[in-house]
């Protein structure tokens, strides 16, 4: 078949995400999508609603016959997550996002693909639009911001939509149905540091990446044991410094919190005798990474490149101080759940390092379904740049949504599915957040679910969406919203 989504089926939901994917949506920069759900609502004549922060509301009046029916909730987010390969020209603020169908899956080019949430939306618009469906009163909820905050989520004011029952439609997994989410909370080190001259005669000065790590989630992937960019080149420094004498001028590595880290990049500077030295250490610690992660990694790179040795480098304490706390602060699963088989319980993920002029910002997450677990493992965090004497911060965080395995949203979408496709789906909680447990501030009564079809790699550039997953779970999400 082409490569052209809106010739798949369901061909409806296929045209409004190719559309959505030439809308430029990154966190906190919504404007165009919000544009285009307004005119979409005023287009289709159905009333809708803005409220101060930028959340949308479309109502769809129920179906002829069906007035007493319950109203349903639809919700997706209209944000997505922009992360790019290095090499990769690309601005989200302004470029569509190209895309190409490879056995099955839609994939983009170096940069996410934004199926995690531009799917929910197509098949929201897909089905305000289809007035075949028998249904009772729809509202379908867009929400701004989920990504970097949850600040649509948690802007929602009381009475803003009235159904008692909630469909998430940002999960990425086809046959699994959610029925509860871990909270979060970043936890962010400040560290300052003082620059230093040396004689750019009397050295030699290389520049490391590392990169072709795997693209995860650090919620939906902590525990699949990828290996972290930034783990991986503070090991090669830890040793570069202690066995022999070497000059940092800049360390740079990951960029979002619910991103585990892939690429990172260091550059040193080292008297010239001391080359072969520096090289060789460099080569063997990484040639143990490799081996350790040779069953999981196998695409990793290090490129190692000679540069103009630069001006100004940190200083010694500060760069013993930056290599100690990167080297020390956990990373990955801290303990799994004694309930849900298989279901991580809290985690931790070294995020970023960045720097801006002369401070470096280090993030880390932090997820559990455990509120003091949470804090316990932000707190263990703290704890790091608390000896090394330097600033830090806690986010506002994200709470969690507390399973209900007997709610009546559950027991009809399982045996809907189980009707359809003659097997009983999966149900269990998610170690990634959703912003279900952020309604039920306002809305304590919701009974919620979270479905989507199947998307891998979300939140890097090998984001992918399975085609016939899609196919498979509108049939499923129609079906649960006409019989319920």
């Amino acid at each position: 078949m082409e490569n052209k989504l809106s010739l798949y089926k369901p061909s409806n939901v296929w045209k409004y995400f190719e559309e959505i994917l030439t809308i430029p949506r990154p966190s906190k920069k919504e404007e165009k999508i919000i544009k285009y759900l307004i005119e979409f609502a005023e287009k289709n004549n159905l009333p809708y609603k803005k409220d101060d922060i930028g959340n949308i509301l479309i109502t769809k009046p129920p179906f002829k016959g069906f007035e007493n029916k319950p109203t349903i909730v639809l919700q997706s987010h209209m944000d997505m997550v922009c992360e790019k390969n290095a090499d990769v020209n690309h601005n989200f603020d302004t470029d569509p996002i190209p895309y190409y169908i490879d056995d099955g899956w839609v994939k983009s080019n170096g940069t996410t693909l934004g199926a995690d949430n531009g799917i929910g939306i197509a098949i929201q618009l897909a089905i305000l639009e289809d007035y075949s469906l028998k249904h009772g009163k729809l509202e379908c909820l867009f929400t701004v911001d989920e990504e970097s905050g949850l600040t649509g989520a948690y802007g929602i004011k009381p009475n803003f939509f009235e159904g008692k029952y909630l469909i998430n439609i940002d999960s990425e997994d086809e046959g699994i149905i959610y029925i509860g989410c871990a909270g979060g909370i970043d936890t962010t080190g400040i560290l300052k540091f003082n620059l230093i001259d040396i004689p750019k005669e009397e050295f030699s000065t290389l520049s490391i990446k590392i990169s072709g790590l795997n693209r995860g989630h650090s919620g939906d992937d902590i525990n699949k044991g990828f290996g972290n960019a930034i783990k991986f080149a503070t090991r090669i420094l830890f040793y570069l410094f202690k066995n022999t004498k070497v000059f940092l001028s800049n360390i740079t590595g990951g960029n979002l919190p619910n991103a585990i880290p892939r690429e990172a990049s260091f550059i040193i500077s080292f008297k010239n005798k001391h080359k072969d030295k520096i090289l060789g250490i460099i080569n063997e610690e990484w040639n143990n990474i490799l081996n350790e992660y040779k069953s999981i990694e196998k695409n990793a790179k290090l490129n190692i490149e000679k540069v103009e040795t630069p001006e100004k480098h940190i200083d010694i304490d500060s760069t013993k101080k930056i290599i100690s706390v990167l080297y020390s602060l956990p990373h990955g699963v801290i303990c799994m759940n004694n309930e849900i088989k298989g279901l991580v319980s809290t985690s931790t993920n070294l995020a970023s390092i960045q720097r801006k002029d002369n401070v470096y910002e280090i993030t880390t997450s932090q997820r559990s379904d455990v509120t003091s677990l949470k804090t316990e493992v932000a707190n263990r965090n703290a704890s790091i740049f608390m000896l090394a004497k330097i600033n830090y911060y806690h986010s506002i965080g994200y709470p969690g949504w507390k399973p209900n395995p007997q709610s009546i949203l559950v027991k009809k979408a399982s045996k809907i599915y189980e009707t359809l496709f003659n097997k009983k789906p999966k149900i269990t909680a998610i170690h990634a957040g959703l912003e279900c447990g952020v309604f039920t501030k306002y809305y304590p009564y919701l009974d919620m679910i979270s479905i989507g079809p199947n998307v891998r790699n979300a939140h890097s550039p090998s984001e992918m969406l399975e085609i016939k997953s899609v196919e498979k779970f509108y049939q499923f999400l129609t079906a649960l919203i006409e019989n319920f």
